[in-house]
């Protein structure tokens, strides 16, 4: 199987395969701090191939784009072009199913806060709060990229990473209370908690924590490699805390975690924000006649 290829010729299931193969080493190596050339690597591909460079680039954004659905950190400067093809889809399925570690961000370049953090009021980096992206129409997405996107949940791909759960929670931890001091609230600052470690998981959030005036914020982490739209797990204890306290309830969404993390919040009602859909049920026996 061959598809239209940018510059005009097909691209063979073989040479789709190669670039692939050839985006996921550099993306492991820039997520890992490893010093590589992109021209460099396009030239190889080149003599490999037979394709000229904006072929591959563009190929490179056409990757990118697939990375971006699944909720992958995808290589900075190949901003994704949507250009589905169903040939580079399979491909990239492919690759994954090989290597499924790329799926999951080793913790080991996860960023961490200072772990004294968690006992002293020492700052860590700004999370660049920003407004939360404005719900917008679903586009048309290929049935093949919606499947894709369904055997390889992103969602419930970070719902599994407790790793990258705690990480995203330390950062927003330390960043409150680093928050709180710059604002002259050091006795508050004493006093935020990070309940999800202190007290286990059901409170229906992670962090307590205040504004300058000494209000209760009720800090629901929920944190991705992914981009500032990749789809988020919330239980119905969370939901049901954000309908009974929404005056302090805020759900803090960390992204691009792996590499630069940002944060919004989301501020109840959450469906003003985001589309709640039931993907569980709780089933009980019906009572003995």
């Amino acid at each position: 199987m061959s598809e239209p290829g940018s510059s005009g010729g097909h691209w063979s299931a073989d040479e789709i395969d190669l670039i692939v193969a050839d985006y996921f080493d550099m993306l492991g190596a820039e997520l890992e701090g490893r010093r590589f050339v992109k021209a460099q690597r396009n030239a190889a591909l080149q003599k490999l191939i037979g394709r000229s460079k904006g072929s591959i680039e563009f190929k490179h954004q056409n990757i990118s784009a697939v990375l971006d659905m699944l909720g992958l950190p995808w290589i900075e400067g190949y901003k994704p072009a949507r250009n589905y093809q169903r040939a580079l889809v399979n491909s990239i399925e492919r690759y994954l199913n090989s290597h499924p570690a790329m799926l999951s961000v080793p913790e080991a370049i996860l960023p961490v806060s200072d772990a004294s953090v968690v006992h002293g009021l020492q700052e860590v980096p700004d999370l660049y709060m920003e407004q939360a992206p404005v719900p917008v129409p679903s586009g048309n997405t290929p049935d093949f990229i919606k499947r894709l996107v369904r055997k390889f949940d992103p969602a419930a791909r970070d719902a599994r990473n407790r790793a990258l759960g705690l990480r995203g929670e330390e950062r927003v931890f330390g960043f409150e209370r680093g928050r709180l001091k710059k604002e002259g609230r050091e006795d508050l600052a004493r006093k935020v908690r990070w309940v999800s470690q202190e007290d286990g998981d059901g409170a229906g959030y992670d962090i307590l924590s205040f504004d300058r005036a000494g209000r209760e914020h009720l800090l629901e982490v929920k944190t991705t490699t992914g981009h500032q739209r990749t789809p988020f797990f919330i239980s119905e204890n969370e939901r049901a805390l954000s309908d009974e306290r929404p005056d302090a309830f805020r759900l803090v969404r960390l992204y691009d975690f792996a590499r630069r993390p940002r944060a919004f919040e989301l501020i109840p009602p959450l469906t003003d924000s985001v589309l709640l859909r039931a993907t569980s049920y709780r089933a009980s026996f019906h009572k003995p006649a």
